[in-house]
Order: structure tokens, then C-alpha cells, then sequence
């Protein structure tokens, strides 16, 4: 394994024989994504380092996002994730930057979590996810040590509507250091009925994690989208903020 000491012309590096180029295109990727009111003390405590605050959304309440995603297409595999995380922003930013960190992020192959971690600083782990779909729902099934830790479902609403390209900043520690990975990612249309969402808890330390945030319960927002697409960019070091 190699890895180059900056990016030079797009290039990061190789891992395994293969080159890691930036900014990386995934042509296509389906996410159901939902979001959740969680009380902020509880969304602090599940925070690594002291680098970045949770966003404070409403009194005393955060914003978590659950992001399900089936990788179609993607440079670094065929591979399935499931995001856990939090609006945030770099401790003593103004209020208007607000972007994600996500304290977990399960995969089930084996390269993109070597590439998720060593690259962007991700917090990637492989365990078992399984993807099924209904007639009107997908539902993201994760299992940790043979163990069922949750299974979402979502409604997949049809539109011919076309996706949103949003831009947003993800959070990390790279080799400690705080980190910010820049992306444009397609929001999927229509927005789903948040009533429609289901999540069940199984065991575990992430099962606990979940149930300390005060899930299951209802979601405040859920969107489903096939073909999607994003641009990741290279992370960047955060500049502290007085």
C-alpha cells in the first residue's frame, strides 16, 4: 500500500494497486434518507473530539440524518452504506455554516472502508447490510456480529421530477486532524411521508446508541431517490474558528 503526501493533478495516492483521484464521480446511487429531532445532550455525547458542535435546531434538540445508500455506481465498488449522523459545523463557526458528521458509517465491502478511513478520515466499518425492496419500500437491514442491530424502511415515492443537486461539507478526523470533505450530491424527489418510515432496534452498541437519542420515533423528513449521482472532492484541514 502507497499513499502520496497531497493531492498532485487529481491524484490522492493507491491503495491495493488501485489510484484514488479526486474530485471522484459516482454516476449512480440510490438513498433514502430521513431525518430525526434528537435531544442535543444525547447527539453531543455520541460526538468525537471537540473540534466540531452539533447544530442546535431548535431548543435543546439536534438533527440527526439517517443516509441508506445502495451504491450502483462507484469508484470504489459496488458496496452498500448506511450513514449516522449529525448537522454540525467547526466549533466557533458562524451560524450559517452548518454541514454533517457522521460518527458511523457501516459499508459492507472491505476497499471502500480502507479507502473511507485512510482518505477522507470516515468512520467506516464492515458489517452485514442487507437491501430488500417492496412494491412501495426499500428497507436497509444492518447487522453487526451476526446480531440484528436496526432495519429501516422508507416509502419509495415514483416522480418524474428531477433530482436536487445540493452542495454540503461532511466532518472528520484524518489522522486527527479535523477535516472537511466538500460534495454535491442529488436529493431524491419527491419527498416521502415521514409517517411511512419504520425503524426497529435490535442489540448492540449501535441498537443503544440509537435508543439513547430517543429512537424509534417518528422522522421529521424523508426523501428516497434511484439514480443518483454526487462529487466528492478531496478533504481539506479545518481553519480554527476564535
Amino acid at each position: 500500500m502507497t499513499e502520496s503526501t497531497g493531492e498532485v493533478d487529481g491524484v490522492w495516492g493507491e491503495i491495493d494497486g488501485r489510484v484514488i483521484t479526486f474530485p471522484m464521480t459516482v454516476p449512480d446511487v440510490a438513498v433514502a434518507t430521513v431525518m430525526y429531532d434528537v435531544p442535543l445532550a444525547a447527539a453531543t455525547a455520541l460526538l468525537p473530539g471537540d473540534a466540531f458542535e452539533i447544530v442546535e435546531t431548535a431548543p435543546d434538540t439536534a438533527q440527526m440524518v439517517v443516509a441508506a445508500c445502495d451504491y450502483r455506481e462507484n469508484p470504489w465498488g459496488d458496496y452498500d452504506e448506511i450513514n449516522l449522523g449529525f448537522l454540525a459545523r467547526p466549533r466557533g463557526a458562524p451560524a450559517d455554516v452548518i454541514g454533517s458528521f457522521v460518527y458511523r458509517m457501516p459499508v459492507n465491502q472491505a476497499f471502500t472502508c480502507e479507502a473511507g478511513a485512510r482518505v477522507m478520515g470516515f468512520p467506516k466499518t464492515v458489517e452485514d447490510i442487507e437491501v430488500s425492496r417492496g412494491k412501495d419500500t426499500v428497507t436497509f437491514t444492518l447487522s453487526t456480529g451476526g446480531e440484528l442491530a436496526f432495519r429501516l424502511t422508507v416509502p419509495t415515492p415514483q416522480s418524474q421530477t428531477p433530482p436536487v443537486r445540493i452542495a454540503a461539507a461532511s466532518y472528520s478526523y484524518l489522522d486527527g486532524v479535523p477535516h472537511a470533505t466538500t460534495l454535491e450530491m442529488d436529493m431524491g424527489e419527491p419527498v416521502a411521508d415521514p409517517a411511512g418510515v419504520t425503524l426497529e432496534l435490535g442489540t448492540g452498541v449501535i441498537a443503544d446508541e440509537l435508543r439513547s437519542l430517543g429512537l424509534p420515533r417518528t422522522a421529521g423528513f424523508a426523501s428516497w431517490g434511484e439514480h443518483l449521482g454526487a462529487v466528492f472532492h478531496l478533504g481539506e484541514p479545518v481553519a480554527p474558528h476564535n
